[in-house]
């Protein structure tokens, strides 16, 4: 059985190198995730420089996760700086090439560090952190072309073997992935276009693991804002964070649930079990 991991950490330096009160509530979720001896860890928004980890952040990963390989790829120029980011952290007994794909994405996507694949001998795992509309939805029509460019990338890749792609995918897909979907239609991650959007991936073959094993399951998020401080205790959340499989081995999916990250808000990691 395999065990998968995938989370937006919200920084990587400031969950490691803290000692706000924020910060130690990610040290807690680190620390329980040590406790899954999980096979791979996806992590999103990692906001580290161009040059990537430092000795500092790689030896205090280890100290959380001791015996695995470190795969990372950052924002560079042209895009911003200490911005979006994407690692995936593997076990040293298991070979994996890495993949740094770019899609021909507009504006600077290509170059934020949002997509990271590694590939083993009977799968491809792929690690995204999709882009954001934004305030105002200014970049909703560039995430569309996004979301287009990475559906053809999966369905390419699961022409060749079986595809597991998880992280955070900005978007509720149906009613029922957030808390207020009513006052939320016009918001980014619940436009019509970006639902439409994973709507399509899915149908180039692909299987959203929890909708899979927990059908129709309501009040499940994975994200919980934090500009109201009662996002989380009042679970008025979003489901945005997926792990994804190739249609052909959904059958091997055992488990996909949230990991319970405690009263930290913002994204809560996930698991994955597959035979």
């Amino acid at each position: 059985m395999a065990k998968l991991i995938s989370w937006n950490i919200d920084s990587i330096n400031a969950a490691l190198t803290s000692t706000s009160a924020r910060a130690v509530l990610s040290q807690d979720v680190l620390k329980k995730l040590g406790t899954y001896d999980a096979d791979i860890i996806a992590i999103q928004e990692t906001k580290l420089p161009a040059e990537g980890p430092s000795d500092k952040h790689l030896e205090l990963l280890k100290s959380y996760f001791p015996g695995y390989k470190v795969e990372w790829v950052s924002s560079v120029p042209p895009a911003k700086k200490g911005y979006a980011g994407t690692m995936i952290l593997y076990k040293e007994g298991l070979t994996a090439q890495k993949i740094v794909p770019k899609l021909g994405a507009p504006d600077t996507m290509d170059d934020e560090g949002r997509l990271i694949a590694l590939e083993f001998d009977d799968f491809y795992f792929v690690n995204v952190y999709t882009p954001n509309s934004g305030d105002g939805l200014k970049r909703l029509a560039e995430r569309q072309k996004w979301d287009q460019l990475y559906a053809d990338y999966l369905a390419s890749l699961d022409s060749k073997k079986p595809v597991i792609a998880c992280g955070d995918f900005n978007v509720a897909h149906k009613e029922i992935d957030l808390a207020n979907p009513a006052s939320n239609h016009f918001s980014a991650g619940f436009t019509d276009e970006e639902r439409e959007g994973f709507t399509k991936l899915l149908a180039r073959g692909f299987v959203d693991t929890f909708r899979f094993i927990h059908g129709d399951v309501k009040s499940v998020y994975s994200w919980w804002g934090q500009r109201i401080k009662t996002s989380k205790i009042n679970n008025s959340g979003w489901r945005i964070d997926y792990f994804l499989v190739s249609e052909r081995i959904k059958d091997k999916i055992k488990k996909s649930e949230m990991i319970d990250s405690g009263p930290r808000q913002d994204h809560t990691p996930i698991l994955l079990e597959v035979e």
